[in-house]
């Protein structure tokens, strides 16, 4: 049965069933500003690739597009990118604001039967991984498996996930959804959460994964926070991780910065609508951290009108760090991207509210011979509805992702070796235990 999960913007969601026009959007928002046009036309006023060397970038003015990685991969995505250029559909793609709250109220999201698998970690705590019902009968136990992480307070109910899922089981890849503590309904058995500096669930979740289908090759896919959970654990197991390739989007790769336009303009409905998700996750936990004690600050966390205020009163104490801003600084998956040594793809919007551009670790993904990064001139935080799905379907990124996957899992990416997971196999982690619900 398919589970739900509390959406990044579900503080907009009691609104989306009076919206059925143009007009009508903008007049729940009217502190959007617009610019009439501007996004018609994307390639007049974005960054093309300078590099002569690549002339498969210049084929897409509307894009940037750097990384090591540019030269092997660039000539195997250009065909996707040919056959589906960045076109952002019209009205939508004028304004950030507006593309990334209308992705969120009204893309389509499939209808698939999970099944759940509740996973207990080393510390009792406690996730859940979402599989597709039947896939154990229906596919081989070597076909390749793909792990993705949600954003921020979501879970295997959203529908960017969820258009993920269906496109890759669609070509034959077993997918599992890895909803983190309290997200997607996902059980809290221990006083921890999860957090942006936090891989330990990652690490025990691919493990898992991995000796439960030794044959496979592991593949993940972050969005937003999982994007930057999955990025950290990438450069911080760089020489032990299993995964043969991943993907990330909308990072904000940078959380001191992100911080910083979080709490600009428009930017504070998003981070209001955020801290009501994970106040209504913690309330529904809260005998948990009951005579907690220490310097946990319940009152904070509980009543957060920011995240920031939830950090500063929970997170950032169940993970040691001395101060908000501390767990920010340290917790960033910017400073890890240089070590990573799979092969990663990044896509990020320049216009994201929540992932800003100028916190894109550009140098460090051009030294790395492992990475590449597409930047679309607009997108929004989740949004990319443009082409041949737009407006209600799946994210333009979607098709760019799978054939990126696909390309990986032939190994045809000359220059970089895949890590061999059968040595992790037999690494099985003490403790792991598997409850289905």
């Amino acid at each position: 049965m398919a589970t739900t999960s509390v959406s990044p913007l579900s503080s907009f969601r009691h609104r989306s069933r009076i919206i059925s026009t143009p007009n009508q959007f903008l007049s729940l928002y009217p502190t959007v500003k617009t610019n009439k046009f501007s996004a018609v036309h994307v390639s007049s006023s974005t960054t093309t690739m300078p590099s002569s060397d690549l002339p498969e970038a210049q084929a897409h003015p509307s894009l940037e597009i750097i990384g090591g990685a540019a030269e092997s991969v660039l000539p195997v995505l250009n065909s996707t990118l040919t056959r589906n250029p960045y076109d952002p559909f019209p009205f939508f793609g004028w304004n950030r604001h507006v593309e990334t709250i209308y992705a969120s109220f009204f893309r389509t999201r499939p209808d698939v039967r999970l099944r759940r698998e509740c996973l207990r970690t080393k510390d009792n705590g406690s996730v859940a991984l979402d599989w597709v019902s039947g896939d154990d009968r229906q596919l081989p136990p070597d076909s390749p498996l793909l792990i993705l992480l949600p954003g921020l307070t979501g879970g295997s109910g959203d529908s960017y996930v969820r258009h993920m899922l269906v496109r890759a089981r669609s070509k034959g890849w077993r997918v599992v959804v890895f909803n983190s503590r309290g997200c997607g309904d996902s059980p809290v058995t221990t006083p921890q959460f999860y957090s942006a500096s936090f891989i330990g669930d990652m690490h025990e979740v691919v493990e898992h994964v991995s000796s439960r289908y030794p044959k496979a090759n592991l593949y993940a896919v972050g969005w937003s926070l999982g994007a930057n959970i999955l990025v950290r654990y990438l450069g911080q197991e760089s020489h032990s991780s299993p995964l043969s390739g991943a993907v990330s989007l909308c990072n904000p790769f940078n959380l001191v910065i992100a911080d910083e336009d979080f709490h600009k303009g428009f930017n504070n409905v998003y981070d209001k609508a955020l801290a009501k998700s994970l106040c209504k996750i913690f309330k529904n936990h809260a005998l948990l951290f009951e005579d907690i004690g220490g310097e946990y600050n319940i009152p904070l966390a509980a009543n957060a009108k920011s995240v920031r205020d939830f950090d500063q009163g929970l997170t950032r104490v169940s993970f040691g760090f001395k101060s908000v801003d501390d767990y920010y600084s340290n917790s960033s998956s910017s400073d890890t991207i240089k070590h990573v040594r799979i092969p990663l793809l990044c896509i990020q919007a320049a216009n994201d509210p929540i992932a800003p551009s100028r916190g894109i670790p550009r140098e460090d993904i051009k030294e790395n011979p492992n990475c590449l990064l597409i930047v679309t001139p607009k997108g929004g935080h989740l949004g990319w509805v443009a082409g041949v799905d737009a407006p209600r379907g799946a994210p333009w990124t979607d098709s760019i992702v799978m054939d990126y996957l696909e390309h990986l899992e032939r190994g045809a990416l000359k220059g970089i070796t895949s890590c061999n997971h059968s040595v992790i196999v037999g690494q099985c982690t003490e403790g792991l235990h598997s409850l289905k619900v």
